[in-house]
């Protein structure tokens, strides 16, 4: 069992940058693909960015990539996100999810609560 806890989301103006969190518990962390999502009002549930058990790996979805970075901690059980030159669009409510290895939100078995991150023109 994992559980994750988010943390770091605001309110930031456009150009501005965040660093979210991903506090992870259970100890079979280390061994799990991470990923983080995000979901607009009235929009799908998308993928933002994932990165394999031992941080070797990462992929981003294409709004995304060259601005965020994600990363991860074993020694600190954590995952973060690292959001640069931010966009009004990049306004969402941001999810961690363990257990997956694609960019399809069907394939991660544990969520997070979520943190709001609000851009702003």
């Amino acid at each position: 069992q994992v559980q994750l806890v988010e943390s770091g989301g605001g309110l930031v103006q456009a150009g501005g940058s965040l660093r979210l969190s991903c506090a992870a518990s259970g100890r079979t962390f280390s061994t799990y693909p991470m990923g983080w999502f995000r979901q607009a009002p009235e929009k799908a549930r998308e993928f933002v960015a994932r990165i394999n058990w031992n941080g070797g790996v990462t992929n981003y979805a294409d709004s995304v990539k060259g601005r965020f970075t994600i990363s991860r901690d074993g020694t600190k059980n954590a995952v973060y996100l690292q959001m640069n030159s931010l966009k009004p669009e990049d306004t969402a409510n941001y999810y961690c999810a363990a257990g997956g290895s694609s960019g399809s939100a069907r394939d991660y078995n544990y969520w997070g609560q979520g943190t709001q991150v609000t851009v702003s023109s």
